[in-house]
């Protein structure tokens, strides 16, 4: 077993991260809107969600990550936009956003 000072420099948190490549439904507390994007990695922590509104750092969101099989949600929690990052090259998701789950949900 790898202990934390083996590790790559940028795998030395609480959660390993896993890429994936999962569409996720984004719903914002304070007023309901809805948006989609695609989440592009997850931890237990957190993921990073690629999409093409930017929500700003701190907004309140619930997030479902679907199954690609048509199952019930992979992961549905409330999480919290922690950093935006902006991606002017590409035209269909211009932004990268890193939300920290705050709650795992049913």
């Amino acid at each position: 077993m790898l202990d934390s000072a083996s590790r790559n420099y940028q795998e030395k948190r609480d959660y390993i991260r896993m890429k994936i490549e999962a569409p996720v439904n984004i719903g914002v507390v304070a007023d309901g809107s809805t948006y989609q994007g695609v989440c592009r990695d997850l931890s237990g922590g957190g993921m990073l969600v690629e999409m093409d509104t930017v929500l700003p750092a701190g907004t309140a969101v619930e997030v479902t990550i679907a199954s690609s099989h048509g199952h019930n949600p992979m992961l549905n929690a409330k999480a919290e936009v922690t950093r935006v990052i902006s991606q002017p090259e590409s035209e269909t998701q211009p932004c990268l956003l890193g939300m920290q789950i705050v709650e795992v949900l049913n």
